[in-house]
C-alpha cells in the first residue's frame, strides 16, 4: 500500500476567520467574510444589506456581535 503525501504545496493552509480592518469599513466584519469565502466584498456588503432589511433589523446584532467577539 502506497503512503499518503499529506504535506502538499499547492493547497492553502486552513486559516480560520480573521476581521480584516484595513480593507472594511466599519470594524472589518464583511471584509474579513468576503476573504474567507473569497468573494467579493460588495456581494458581502450587499446581502448585509439586505438581510437587514428582509430580517427588520436583527442582522445589525449579529454583524456587532461578530465585530465584538472575533479577532
Amino acid at each position: 500500500m502506497g503512503s499518503i503525501d499529506r504535506s502538499r504545496s499547492d493547497s492553502a493552509p486552513a486559516a480560520g476567520f480573521r476581521l480584516d480592518k484595513v480593507n472594511g469599513k466599519f470594524m472589518g466584519v464583511s471584509a474579513g467574510i468576503a476573504n474567507h469565502f473569497n468573494v467579493d466584498v460588495t456581494l458581502v456588503r450587499l446581502g448585509w444589506v439586505v438581510g437587514t432589511v428582509l430580517g427588520f433589523g436583527s442582522l445589525v446584532l449579529i454583524y456587532l456581535a461578530i465585530g465584538l467577539i472575533a479577532d
